[in-house]
């Protein structure tokens, strides 16, 4: 059921017209909520939502030519960034950091981070945030999620690419969020099968195997 509802979630949206009834109800509903919100005793506990859900909607399902780490790192950048002029083909702007198999995230963020040229002769700056496992917290991941952002992460000394989590939110009060992740939703560049689409179950899985994560931020001056 949930692999099912990944690859809907990874899918185009066909969006169903909205009838007048539901804009309606919906504009009644956004309406309401400020004043509902604001109209609470703060005094009182905050609220509690159980297995909410984020993701990154409308990446592409790209596979790695081969096996190898260059490969499936590379891959896995395309899916993030998204643009082959920046990577990872031929002459593209992060071509020679991904072509020299960095064996850390750490290292892969210390070579991409920066300028680099294109090969039409334009520039970018890239901006590499790594997150040892030390410093990884839920709301650097939740956040960074909400924010329709990708990141790559390690785990069993493989690269992911995280796209989504299923996590509840507590709001003490009403003023900012403490999450709980209970999954993380992964693409796996090595597959095109069913392989593809995996997760890490924080009941299920050891989450002390993953060892960092990487954000990037692509600006064209």
């Amino acid at each position: 059921m949930e692999a099912a509802l990944k690859e809907l979630l990874l899918s185009p949206i066909n969006r169903p017209y909205l009838t007048a009834k539901t804009l309606f109800v919906c504009f009644v509903l956004v309406c309401m909520a400020p004043v509902s919100a604001f109209s609470q005793d703060l005094s009182q506990p905050g609220w509690f939502l159980h297995n909410q859900e984020v993701y990154v909607a409308n990446l592409p399902l790209l596979t790695a030519p081969s096996a190898e780490a260059s490969a499936v790192l590379a891959t896995a950048l395309e899916t993030i960034l998204q643009d082959r002029d920046i990577c990872c083909g031929k002459d593209s702007g992060l071509e020679d950091a991904v072509l020299s198999a960095p064996s850390s995230l750490k290292e892969l963020s210390a070579k991409l981070q920066g300028r680099h040229v294109l090969g039409d002769g334009l520039s970018i700056v890239v901006r590499a945030e790594y997150f040892p496992k030390s410093s990884i917290a839920p709301d650097l991941i939740i956040t960074t999620l909400m924010d329709q952002q990708p990141m790559l992460l390690k785990w069993k000394s493989h690269i992911y690419v995280l796209y989504g989590a299923t996590y509840d939110e507590t709001r003490p009060n009403n003023w900012g969020s403490q999450f709980v992740i209970h999954k993380l939703w992964l693409l796996d560049p090595r597959y095109s099968d069913k392989r593809r689409e995996t997760e890490l179950n924080a009941e299920t899985d050891d989450w002390t195997k993953i060892q960092g994560i990487l954000a990037l931020t692509v600006v064209r001056p």
